[in-house]
């Protein structure tokens, strides 16, 4: 846990922040795989763990926005838990850990709950994303299942992410964790990247080397030969000479916060030209991007360089033709970039998604685009300082859009899609890093990973 100190301000300022009422953070509960005991890795609710820090399932948070009390409501474990997972803190000793002295057993729970709807008090929630969340604030509220999603606060969500949003030096220690235990994971695949192994042998070696570092991956590992399919997570095929591997992974401390890190390299060591000069168009839109990320720009702006730097990249290949900017416009770009540039990440690796993509990323000055490509841009709002942005450019040759854009005739003032038949074997390359805003511009956040094709072959050499 971070200092008592810290949790306590976070409600402190969360309460500041909204106009009155109880709010309330159910904890995650244990989730079983295939019968009651034998349950999946346990993760806790990023809010909870946000505002209230217990690692533990069975926990609920109470915010009164009124009264400035806060409770925690939980069960202390018994005799047969203990004989299982030996001796536990108590729920008033998890309670003073984070500040709180005001507890209470969970069946206590609903009638305050009771008592406070009763008495005509809001009690705000944020959007349930699990089933078991519903059932249980369902029967806590006394509203049927199907109108639990009615209770959810638009108030209570604006004011979590304004918080959650910047990261202080706790929080980005946490994550600096998180990358250099990813720096191992790539580098390590890296050097497993040669024909004979399969891909399941490289993923399955770094999701080990999260585990052995006190966390899981942050999600599951995506890492493919067939990296035209941005988040192909099947790791069957036999590596072989010529192909590109993309490795998009990253692993979570024991606190929970995410690194997400993306490198791309051939098998068998050696960039050949093709891949070569594909593969330093995207480390351009990568470093130049983040240079110009700084406070008072949008993300949508950023994003809107790489698709440039991209699509000049192509034209210079004689993939692409006529005017980039009118290119970028028209969204041709998005035949080869159809992803956005990158996401808040923080305790989750898509930070706060379970709050709403648009509540995260976008606000009153920027809205969400219709456009394919641009659409997919999960962050576009101005930038400021705290704020911990993946950046991943990357370019795909994906043969089944290739052929419907071909078919339709799509923005062929833009594209030589005659010349693209040499590129439908290509696959895809990506490449990404974890970025913080700082009030002066950004910085790279972690130990470089190797990223120039120099870097890449001599590792893979090593």
């Amino acid at each position: 846990m971070f200092p008592k100190d810290v949790y306590r301000q976070r409600r402190n300022s969360l309460r500041a922040m909204m106009d009155e009422g109880i709010l309330l953070f159910p904890g995650n509960e244990e989730s079983a795989m295939n019968y009651r005991d034998n349950t999946y890795h346990y993760r806790q609710d990023s809010s909870f763990l946000y505002f209230f820090g217990i690692n533990k399932p069975g926990f609920y948070g109470w915010c009164d926005v009124d009264s400035g009390e806060d409770r925690i409501y939980g069960d202390d474990f018994g005799i047969d838990d203990i004989i299982w997972m030996g001796g536990q803190p108590s729920v008033k000793e998890l309670s003073a850990e984070v500040a709180v002295d005001h507890t209470g057993p969970v069946k206590a729970l609903k009638e305050a709950l009771r008592t406070a709807l009763q008495s005509g008090r809001r009690v705000h929630i944020l959007p349930p994303y699990r089933g078991d969340h519903i059932v249980t604030l369902s029967a806590l509220m006394d509203v049927d299942c199907t109108r639990v999603r009615d209770q959810v606060s638009e108030e209570l969500i604006r004011a979590v992410v304004k918080l959650r949003a910047a990261k202080d030096k706790y929080e980005i220690g946490e994550i600096e964790k998180a990358l250099e235990v990813a720096g191992q994971m790539h580098t390590t695949a890296m050097k497993m990247a040669f024909p004979g192994n399969y891909e399941r042998d490289l993923a399955g070696t770094i999701e080990g080397i999260a585990l052995a570092s006190g966390g899981p991956v942050s999600f599951p590992v995506i890492l493919s030969m067939d990296g035209q399919i941005m988040h192909n997570h099947s790791h069957h095929q036999e590596l072989v000479q010529g192909r590109i591997v993309v490795c998009d992974a990253g692993a979570e401390t024991p606190m929970c916060y995410a690194s997400d890190i993306t490198r791309s390299y051939p098998v068998g060591g050696k960039f050949n030209l093709q891949q070569k000069e594909i593969y330093e168009i995207v480390l351009e839109a990568n470093v130049k991007t983040m240079e110009a990320s700084r406070p008072g720009i949008t993300y949508k702006e950023i994003h809107l360089m790489a698709a440039r730097i991209i699509a000049g990249g192509l034209k210079a290949l004689g993939l692409m033709k006529g005017d980039v900017d009118e290119a970028v416009e028209a969204g041709a770009h998005a035949l080869f970039f159809p992803h956005g540039l990158g996401h808040m990440m923080g305790l989750d690796v898509h930070d706060m998604e379970g709050l709403g993509e648009n509540y995260v990323g976008y606000d009153d000055r920027v809205k969400r685009s219709k456009q394919f490509g641009l659409a997919y841009l999960r962050m576009g709002r101005e930038l400021e300082p705290g704020f911990v942005v993946t950046n991943e450019p990357g370019c795909y040759f994906i043969p089944e859009l290739i052929d419907i854009w071909k078919g339709e005739k799509r923005l062929e003032q833009f594209i030589n899609y005659d010349r693209l038949n040499a590129y439908r074997k290509f696959g895809g390359i990506r490449i990404e890093d974890d970025v913080l805003i700082t009030a002066g511009g950004s910085r790279v956040l972690g130990t470089p990973i190797p990223k120039t094709v120099q870097e890449v072959e001599a590792t893979m050499g090593s």
